[in-house]
């Protein structure tokens, strides 16, 4: 792949500028974010109605596993619909007066994005409910007798919500999402492709299209782990090639990050080693998988384990965490005649 550096949005001039590159390789239109074409067909729709009564957009929600562009779609909201966004997080907003503070301070049409909204504490939670329908707030300042209650008006404005847990959303706040509740799905590897190849001219390096193939086949579907994948191996082109990624050299610069041909890194390995090897296959459950591998349930849960499901390499069961015959023909293991997966869903049928 060659370069047009007059093309690119950064070049090396540049390079020793205080720019961050993840900001970089946002995309900054909806023509340029690839893939998820469902959720942008509806996103349009939505600003184009919000243009035409010159209205704010309505709330929105994005939920599914991190890395998918979320952070990405709430920027390309606020800027087809020329608003400002204020951005913060569910963990960051920790009392009820630190997100009074923030809604007080928007203005009209500006957007809200909290990202990990279902980490937001029950209180602080109970405080969006009237923000987001009424357009006001309720809150008490002070305690006993001295305690004054406060009901201010807001100013129009659209709060677009981000969460990889929606299950530990509230019914309540998922309900007030009256512009959608919008689920990212894994990217396609054409779509990864495509994404590779337009950061890696952003990047200013060459890449060879294989190598480009190799980058986005073990991306893990996410373009995220894609863009990380290939400033790795730029990394690594620069101190072992001539600055262009090769296959050769994409290839070496992932194994040495660990990262085998599906994607799988050692942790991931170390998951399906652990329930074949230490728990016959499963079932076991999360917690006791945690334990034994010294990590996070929630690690697990969010990081690890849907990839591994999306292979078909895992199976969530009431009982527990179960590997499939695929996971022991991927590890090199013989799986017995009947993996424990398939016995404990005969026992659930």
């Amino acid at each position: 792949m060659s370069i047009d550096k007059k093309s690119n949005n950064l070049n090396p001039q540049k390079r020793g500028e205080d720019v961050s590159l993840d900001l970089a390789l946002r995309p900054k239109n909806f023509d340029e974010y690839v893939g998820q074409d469902k959720v942008k067909r509806n996103l349009k729709i939505l600003i184009e109605a919000a243009k035409k009564r010159n209205e704010p957009i309505e709330h929105i929600l994005f939920h599914g596993p991190a890395g998918l562009g979320k952070t990405t779609l709430a920027h390309l909201v606020a800027k087809e619909m020329n608003s400002q966004i204020k951005i913060t997080s569910g963990p960051a907003i920790s009392k009820v007066g630190d997100l009074v503070a923030i809604i007080l301070r928007l203005e009209e049409g500006d957007i809200l994005f909290i990202d990990e909204i279902h980490r937001l504490s029950k209180l602080v939670e109970e405080i969006l409910y009237p923000a987001m329908e009424s357009r006001a707030i309720d809150f008490v300042s002070g305690k006993g007798p001295s305690a004054q209650s406060y009901h201010l008006p807001l100013k129009p404005f659209t709060l677009v919500a981000a969460t990889t847990r929606t299950s530990l959303l509230s019914s309540p706040l998922r309900s007030r999402f009256s512009g959608g509740s919008f689920r990212l799905d894994f990217y396609t590897i054409e779509d990864i492709e495509k994404i590779v190849c337009r950061n890696a001219k952003i990047l200013c390096v060459e890449t060879k299209p294989e190598a480009i193939k190799i980058i986005a086949s073990r991306s893990r579907f996410t373009p995220r782990i894609a863009n990380r994948l290939l400033k790795r191996a730029r990394d690594y082109a620069e101190v072992k090639g001539q600055g262009i990624i090769t296959p050769e050299l994409a290839e070496e610069a992932l194994n040495l990050l660990e990262i085998d041909h599906l994607g799988l890194e050692s942790v991931d390995r170390r998951i399906l080693d652990t329930i074949i090897k230490k728990f016959n296959g499963g079932p076991v459950g999360a917690g006791t998988l945690a334990a034994a591998m010294m990590e996070e349930v929630e690690t697990i849960e969010e990081v690890y384990e849907p990839y591994l499901m999306q292979l078909g390499f895992l199976d969530r069961t009431p009982r527990g965490r179960c590997a499939t015959s695929r996971a022991y023909e991927h590890l090199g293991l013989t799986p017995p005649s009947s993996s424990a997966s398939d016995q404990n869903q005969q026992k659930l049928i």
